[in-house]
């Protein structure tokens, strides 16, 4: 099978809706703060209602790293599912618009499309209440064996671990990725989803994954841990390759018998939103094209440094374009 694509994302298709606010109106909302809360259709509505203006695009975790793949130049794929009403359609466009595969058949006669509704306080930290609806009603049926037999990378996106449909999803990605020689990656996406999944995640990650992203918290979860160093050396033997992100101080990477520490490009901080994802973003592409890890890291802390330095989670200026100037 020829390679179509660098990567092929499987995740949640949300609509990201990202505003301002303040600390008293996480208080009045009864939101935690830098915390992400699931709520139902009509919470949504409500929150929605109550929130300032903001921007809205498509979005979810997976989504997101398409969305930088695809402003490196790389070739992306994304699979998740929306609802066949107004927002699906939003989304199916957005994804389209900025080069990106996505033909994942919608939901008919089920939940509406999810949101994911983000307030960001002055200190720029980021609290999230989010409505799944069609989104998490991914399954294996969704999966096309086509774009991931030709996809040089699979891209699991840690949030849709937790419906079971979604987890025979990834399993059934998983063997066709594997049948085919094809790379797995797995980001760990949130504490919450750790903590629920811990001993499944663990056995995934050993039986199926070849790159594993997370951050601090999430390693530490995994491996109960409250020392990072110690989660570094307790990674090493689970994975071929660890993409460890520690917010300002950079990321570690653990790979070929090596660890690699890549520095965060300075930037001033607006907004944390999708850094994560757009760190992955870079890495992959980089990967994805034979790039060495030291370099791949670096491509990584360009995309979430672009990311972190405005509103919302998806690059506004070219990836390629900073990394040429980086001389990457």
């Amino acid at each position: 099978m020829p390679d179509l694509y660098d990567v092929a994302a499987i995740g949640n298709a949300i609509v990201d809706v990202i505003t301002p606010a303040s600390d008293d109106f996480l208080v009045e909302q009864d939101l935690p703060k830098g915390g992400m809360t699931l709520i139902d259709e009509a919470r949504a509505s409500e929150l929605y209602d109550a929130m300032a203006p903001g921007v809205e695009t498509s979005g979810g975790s997976a989504a997101n790293t398409v969305a930088g793949i695809a402003s490196f130049g790389g070739r992306a794929a994304f699979l998740g599912k929306v609802a066949d009403d107004q927002l699906g359609e939003v989304f199916g466009h957005d994804m389209r618009a900025l080069g990106a595969h996505f033909d994942t058949p919608p939901l008919k006669g089920g939940p509406a499309t999810g949101r994911c509704l983000i307030n960001v306080t002055p200190d720029s930290e980021r609290t999230m209440a989010t409505y799944l609806g069609a989104a998490n009603q991914l399954g294996p049926d969704d999966v096309d064996a086509r774009i991931i037999e030709s996809s040089k990378i699979t891209f699991l996106e840690g949030y849709l671990f937790t419906p079971d449909e979604a987890r025979k999803a990834f399993a059934k990605a998983a063997v066709l990725a594997r049948t085919n020689d094809r790379l797995i990656a797995l980001t760990l996406s949130a504490t919450f989803v750790v903590e629920s999944f811990r001993e499944v995640l663990i056995d995934f990650i050993e039986q199926q994954v070849d790159i594993l992203f997370a951050n601090e918290e999430e390693i530490a979860a995994l491996f109960q841990t409250k020392d990072f160093d110690e989660a570094v050396s307790l990674t090493r033997p689970h994975v071929k390759i660890a993409a460890l992100t520690c917010g300002a101080q950079g990321s570690v990477i653990i790979g070929g018998g090596e660890v690699h520490k890549v520095a965060a490009e300075p930037v001033k901080l607006m907004d944390t939103t999708g850094a994560g994802d757009a760190y992955a973003a870079g890495f992959l592409y980089g990967l994805s094209h034979g790039r060495p890890l030291n370099l791949c890291g670096k491509l990584g802390s360009i995309a979430a440094s672009e990311v972190i330095s405005h509103y919302g989670a998806r690059p506004t200026v070219s990836l390629r374009d900073l990394a040429i100037k980086a001389g990457l």
